[in-house]
């Protein structure tokens, strides 16, 4: 298993794109074009930049045949679903659950996702008894692409007994870890490397709240990146809103620059999304904005208020929204109903 790339568009093709009996269980219904695997691979590797996770080619060990897609892909209304794809002569081998408890074990023990779940059209009673031989159980129904879908959840307790996979899945060996509370002085301080100042916020001379979890970045045993989260009733024009506010999010001088901050910002919604959080908001220093915008983040024009010791604030840093539930941005404001995160 290797994350997909875009020169694998041909065998793409060749044992997925162009099978009816393979593609008629997918979004589109039947067999597609070479431009459509092409666009496929763009995708699945668009994905993989946004999030440090997703879609691997899943190729024969002895003589490394294309047999198909497996992999993890972070829907913005649904969460992280597993999903596979294979060539007809690769079903009925045991392929797709070998390789998908690769990716449950990346889920689980490497990522601390909270949940993944599944969507499968109700007659693929074949990729179904996979899901459930897995470990899923069933968790009602949604419209996934279009289609009405059997929904499938995975949790972490279901491959708590199972033995570890080892892969090499191009994550260089990051370990997340996910605690409650405002995290270890000690990986703090770790982290800021002896910079006085790493998040930019010491000369905006405001008091913040502490987080309610954090999620930990370990590589080699030393924390290289971190950032907190809490849940809060909000108000959006208004009206009440169960958000998560991020933030704190900080990686180490000597790993910047190589995705680690796209890993934990993608994992920390999925804790939001499982918390009951409808929308994600972090008021973000500037060199985040960008990033925050390639992950799916949206930046209302709209004002932020907090509370502090001496009354109501307006923001002075630029505010990042996250959508969970299908919500309408702000047109007017948004009140944090206390202190800033």
């Amino acid at each position: 298993m290797e994350p997909i790339r875009r020169e694998d568009s041909d065998d793409l093709f060749a044992a997925v794109v162009s099978q009816d009996s393979v593609m008629r269980w997918l979004a589109t219904g039947r067999a597609d074009s070479r431009s459509a695997a092409e666009a496929m691979c763009d995708d699945h590797v668009a994905h993989w930049t946004r999030h440090g996770y997703g879609d691997f080619a899943v190729r024969d060990a002895a003589t490394h045949a294309f047999l198909g897609r497996v992999g993890l892909r972070n829907r913005a209304r649904h969460g992280v679903d597993l999903g596979f794809a294979l060539h007809p002569r690769a079903q009925g081998r045991g392929i797709a659950r070998e390789a998908g408890r690769a990716c449950l074990d990346l889920a689980f023990r490497r990522l601390s996702l909270p949940a993944v779940f599944a969507f499968v059209l109700p007659d693929n009673t074949a990729s179904i008894a996979a899901l459930r031989r897995l470990g899923a159980r069933a968790d009602g129904t949604v419209r996934s692409s279009g289609l009405h879908c059997l929904r499938y959840r995975f949790d972490p307790a279901a491959m708590a007994a199972a033995e570890p996979v080892v892969n090499d899945d191009g994550c260089a060996d990051l370990q997340l870890v996910h605690a409650a509370g405002p995290g270890s002085p000690d990986d703090r301080a770790a982290l800021r490397d002896g910079l006085s100042d790493p998040l930019g916020a010491n000369g905006l001379g405001l008091v913040w709240a502490d987080k309610q979890h954090t999620l930990t970045a370990v590589l080699e045993g030393r924390p290289v990146a971190s950032a907190g989260w809490l849940l809060r009733d909000v108000a959006f024009d208004g009206l009440p809103r169960r958000a998560a506010g991020l933030g704190d999010v900080l990686v180490h001088p000597a790993h910047r620059g190589r995705g680690i901050a796209r890993t934990v910002i993608s994992v920390a919604v999925e804790h939001a999304r499982a918390a009951g959080a409808e929308t994600m908001i972090l008021l973000c220093r500037p060199d985040l904005v960008p990033l925050c915008t390639r992950l799916g983040w949206s930046r209302p024009p709209v004002p932020v208020t907090f509370q502090q010791p001496d009354g109501t604030r307006t923001s002075p840093l630029t505010t990042m929204t996250y959508d969970l539930a299908g919500l309408s941005d702000p047109t007017v404001g948004v009140d944090l109903r206390g202190l800033p995160f």
